[in-house]
């Protein structure tokens, strides 16, 4: 080979490796500057998912700090005043933090002077609400309950929260394209490299899918995030406002303006009584006194005896004072069994563990007399241990086993059968028997105060369900009946397993 083609080859090989130098160079400044990039655009998608989920906690304390605020002017009950403070407490934190959050949009910041301004009015109308109850006046709180629910506050905090979510949504779509864009022109750019680079190229490529990836995992888990927060969100705003129209039904019903009319009744009723015999031992008088003579004097000795429609009168009279009486000791006892059940409500659980074959064969023997005068058969099957309140399942379980008892139908021999399962940390109880039944129709209405179904022969004042399935909801479980006339019934209770005061239930 001569001199001049060694001279051209060194100056090819020095113009290729010069080349194959500038491809590397190129090449690799391009992945940098396209990694860069996407990492920025993954750093404004996960900032946009940042922003929402602040926005939907604060829609959430706000949710928080009223229902608080409505149960403790409903019940005056610490743990609902607690709960109000708390959720007022973290409500300038996390609006702070979405002010943090949104400084880069002069559209958010715009939004979130309004929404500070609506949170301001809100908040103000919380501290006089609360002022108003510590100076004694209930009523003034109420009142500006509805003043503020007038004014629409909370809706306008709405309002312009969601206006926030839906323009944070708008930027994440566009900030996902963006993102979608500079992985896909780094994986191109990457691709095509020479075979000088092929390592580098497969490294890069690695490293730009491993980022996608992990990308694409943290947006799902948000996602996730957000879908279980407003589930969660949802589940127990329904819990608070079924558990707040129950108390507000309580506090109609006993309130003073019921008990003391019955009061002045029963005492004007026993007045009455005693007067009954002095007006008709005078009607009696005057009716044996002649036409033309002087009357008896007072005191006269002697039992006149009543006569014609003096003494149906007096007999009419008798009885209706009899009905008055029957009818004011019926309220006494009605008031009297929803005041308990209040302040059942009221009780502090205790979890204990509890062996509820136990539990449920001693409830048995308590009912056995009831269930030999009605022929009945209770059969226990196995039934899974718990943590849980005892006195609460007492009541639940005696209830269930007593309705089945005596719900059965006359002249045919009972069968009650209680059996349990266990399903993802929950425990399952189904109380079933061959009784008379219940008619669809009446499934949610034997759950309610004071309303029961089908035929009215047994004693009971319609509060025994209402009150298991209040219990049960304390408790973190549901209640349901599956049952058709004629065919018997079957109440299915679930539980949690492992219950504690962490995992209790809203209406708490």
């Amino acid at each position: 080979m001569t001199a001049d083609a060694l001279r051209w080859r060194a100056f090819w090989q020095i113009l290729l490796f010069s080349a194959g130098l500038l491809v590397l160079t190129v090449i690799s400044a391009g992945s940098v500057y396209l990694v860069n990039k996407a990492r920025d655009d993954n750093k404004w998608v996960i900032h946009t998912i940042e922003v929402e989920n602040q926005l939907n906690a604060l829609l959430l304390e706000i949710r928080r700090a009223e229902s608080g605020a409505r149960g403790f002017l409903l019940t005056q009950a610490a743990d609902f005043k607690a709960d109000h403070e708390k959720a007022v407490a973290a409500i300038i934190p996390v609006l702070d933090r979405v002010t943090r959050l949104t400084g880069d949009n002069p559209a958010q910041r715009t939004n979130v002077e309004k929404l500070s301004a609506a949170i301001e009015t809100r908040l103000n109308q919380f501290a006089q609400e609360m002022d108003f109850v510590r100076q004694g006046h209930p009523d003034k709180a109420t009142e500006l309950v509805r003043e503020a629910a007038a004014a629409d506050t909370t809706t306008a905090i709405s309002s312009v929260a969601g206006a926030m979510i839906q323009e944070e949504e708008r930027l994440f779509r566009l900030r996902t394209t963006n993102a979608d864009r500079s992985q896909t022109i780094a994986a191109s750019v990457t691709g095509i490299g020479s075979g000088l680079v092929v390592l580098l190229a497969l490294i890069s490529t690695w490293l730009v899918r491993r980022s996608a990836l992990a990308r694409d995992e943290a947006e799902a888990r948000l996602r996730d995030a957000n879908v279980n927060l407003e589930a969660i969100v949802e589940e127990r705003t329904a819990d608070l406002r079924e558990a707040n129209n129950e108390i507000q039904r309580f506090a109609y019903i006993v309130s003073h303006d019921l008990r003391s009319p019955l009061v002045n009744i029963m005492g004007f009723t026993s007045e009455l009584e005693e007067l009954r015999g002095d007006i008709f031992r005078r009607i009696g008088d005057l009716a044996h006194v002649p036409a033309d003579g002087p009357p008896l004097a007072p005191g006269t000795p002697g039992e006149i005896a009543l006569e014609g429609p003096d003494k149906q009168l007096s007999q009419d009279f008798s009885e209706a004072l009899g009905f008055i009486k029957s009818s004011i000791a019926k309220m006494d006892r009605l008031i009297s069994a929803i005041l308990n059940l209040t302040r059942e409500g009221r009780r502090e659980f205790q979890p204990v563990k509890i062996d509820t074959r136990e539990l449920i064969e001693a409830i048995v023997s308590t009912l056995a007399h009831q269930a030999a005068e009605a022929q009945a058969e209770i059969r226990i099957e196995p039934l899974p241990n718990l943590v849980s309140d005892r006195f609460a399942l007492e009541q639940i379980f005696s209830n269930l086993i007593d309705n089945a008892i005596k719900y059965l139908k006359n002249g045919v021999p009972g069968e009650i059968r209680i059996r349990g399962r266990t399903k993802l940390g929950y425990a399952i109880f189904e109380i079933s028997d061959n009784g008379r039944g219940i008619d669809p129709k009446d499934h949610q209405r034997i759950f309610d105060l004071f309303r029961r179904a089908g035929t009215q022969d047994k004693t009971g004042q319609g509060i025994g369900l209402a009150h298991v399935r209040a219990l049960v909801r304390r408790l973190g479980g549901t209640m349901s009946v599956s049952s058709e006339l004629n065919a018997g019934s079957t109440f299915t209770i679930t539980l949690p397993i492992a219950w504690n005061t962490s995992n209790r239930n809203a209406d708490q």
